[in-house]
Parts: structure tokens; C-alpha cells; sequence
């Protein structure tokens, strides 16, 4: 096929030899499938924000650490260079992610470089060697249903010992290869920790696929595994190989005041010091 303008410099660095095919189109991106040397990949390529319909939306993004603090200030403040960084940025994330989450051995594409908003990764394939459907175009069993369900809440568990949130999981986002679920897209992947809608994104998540692996095992359906994965991170209890139960009983024990007053006034602090320090920063910039 004719090569796509975006892939011509890496087919001119030698890290594509050809492309065969487009995969898929996208509201972020369009994924082709290359060829590097004897092997079949895809190459992601980003549109441009302009042109995207996912909005980079200041939930997603709250968190995301840069310690460049001129940057930081630039796209605090909407600058064109700003918005160029925090392009770059967002594009960055899934990279990011994809590395850090293969690492934590949860099942994604393997990443294999990020060249000018082009994604260069693993190709996954059903049995027989085609690109794997996604998990909205399969028909399961109840058995399948339920095992695919627990490999994705393992992932999910994974996911977050690894400190990130997937933010738009559901059946548009997971591949089904000759072993079980694939999880993709993560651009707006979330800070665990740094995120105040991290624990929402993660029940939602979670839902998601309860919904649908519910169509086809409906005991599924009443199970609350968002909440209880999210009970034991926060308590500081939860492990890649954590068992769960599917089960949530609520915390109804009396809050203490008192404890909770403590701890506002040490996060007030904190806070105030970052500030301080920041300042000075910005001071001796100047």
C-alpha cells in the first residue's frame, strides 16, 4: 500500500520495511500493520490533538509528575509552548505506561519505540495469526466469560500495583489473542496515587467489563470487585497476586475526628512547603 506521510521517516530509518495494511482508525490514532524484518508489527500513529475527538481532559492528566518546573509552569498557563509540551506529554503517557506495565507483567503490546507521535509495538494475534479481534466482536461461553474476567481483573490489580489506572477500560479496549484478554490504549492512563479520580476511573473500569462479561455469565453481574480492590490499595494491602472475592463490605466504624483533623494539617504543610519552595525556585530563575 502507499506508505502513510507519517510513516515515511521510519521506513527512510530502517526501523520499518514495509507497510502492509491499515488496521484500524480510530478517535486517537490510526494503527497500521508494518513489517520489520521477518516480523509483523503495528505502528500507532497519533492524530493531532485538532483532530482528536477523546479530549485531554484535566482529570486525566491531574498527577502526571514532570520535574521540569518551566514546563510545568508553561502548561499550567496555556502558552503555545505550553501546549506543545503538554501535546507531547499526553502522547508520552501511553508509552510510558505500555513500558511500566509490561514490566509489571500485565498483559499489553510490547512497546518497541516512540519516533515523532508513531508508536512502534506488538502485533497481537489470535491463534491463527491474524490481528486479534477486539473483545466487543467475540461470542464466549459462560466458562470463557468468567476466566477472561478474572485474567482482566488480575491485570487491573496489576495495573495498580504498578501505580497507573487504565481511565477507559471496557470491550473496545482489550484484545482477545490465543491466550485470553489484551488490554490497549492507555494515553489517558491515570496516576493511582497523584489522581483524585482514581478511584472512580478504577470502579468504573471495573464495571465496564462486569457489564459485559455479564452478557454472557450472569453471576458476574453482582459482584463489586472495583471496590474491593480499591479498599485493600488504599490500606495498603494489595499485591499482584492478592486473592479476591468479588465481595465489598463497608468501613461503618466511627471516623476519628481528631486523627483525620492531624492529618489535613500535616497534608496543609506539606503543601505549604512545596509552595515556599517553589517560589524560590521561580526566584532564582529570574
Amino acid at each position: 500500500m502507499k506508505i502513510p506521510k507519517r510513516l515515511q521517516p521510519l521506513i527512510e530509518d530502517g526501523m520499518i520495511d514495509e507497510v502492509v495494511t491499515q488496521l484500524m482508525s480510530g478517535k486517537e490514532a490510526q494503527v497500521y500493520v508494518v513489517r520489520c524484518g521477518e516480523a509483523l508489527r503495528c505502528a500507532k500513529v497519533f492524530k493531532e490533538a485538532k483532530q482528536r475527538s477523546f479530549k485531554q481532559a484535566a482529570q486525566y492528566q491531574e498527577g502526571r509528575r514532570d520535574r521540569n518546573s518551566r514546563r510545568t509552569r508553561a502548561m499550567a498557563k496555556k502558552t503555545r509552548y505550553g501546549q506543545k509540551e503538554q501535546e507531547q506529554a499526553w502522547l508520552n503517557a501511553e508509552v510510558d505506561a505500555l513500558y511500566r506495565l509490561a514490566a509489571a507483567e500485565v498483559r499489553v503490546p510490547q512497546p518497541f519505540g516512540f519516533v515523532d507521535g508513531v508508536l512502534l509495538m506488538e502485533m497481537i494475534q489470535d491463534a491463527e495469526g491474524y490481528a486479534a479481534p477486539r473483545l466487543d466482536d467475540v461470542s464466549l461461553s459462560a466458562e470463557q466469560a468468567i476466566d477472561y474476567h478474572a485474567q482482566v481483573m488480575r491485570d487491573v490489580v496489576r495495573m495498580l500495583c504498578a501505580g497507573l489506572v487504565h481511565g477507559d477500560l471496557s470491550e473496545f479496549n482489550v484484545l482477545v489473542d490465543a491466550h485470553g484478554p489484551v488490554i490497549i490504549d492507555l494515553p489517558q492512563a491515570v496516576d493511582a496515587a497523584g489522581n483524585n479520580s482514581a478511584a472512580s476511573m478504577l470502579e468504573r473500569d471495573v464495571d465496564n467489563m462486569r457489564r459485559y462479561f455479564g452478557r454472557f455469565a450472569p453471576a458476574l453481574l453482582d459482584t463489586d470487585y472495583g471496590k474491593e480492590i480499591w479498599a485493600l490499595y488504599a490500606a495498603g494491602e494489595l499485591q499482584p497476586d492478592t486473592p479476591l472475592t468479588g465481595c465489598f463490605t463497608p468501613d461503618t466504624r466511627a471516623v476519628d475526628v481528631d486523627q483525620l483533623l492531624e492529618v489535613i494539617e500535616d497534608a496543609r504543610e506539606a503543601h505549604a512547603e512545596r509552595m515556599a519552595a517553589l517560589a524560590d525556585e521561580q526566584q532564582d530563575e529570574q
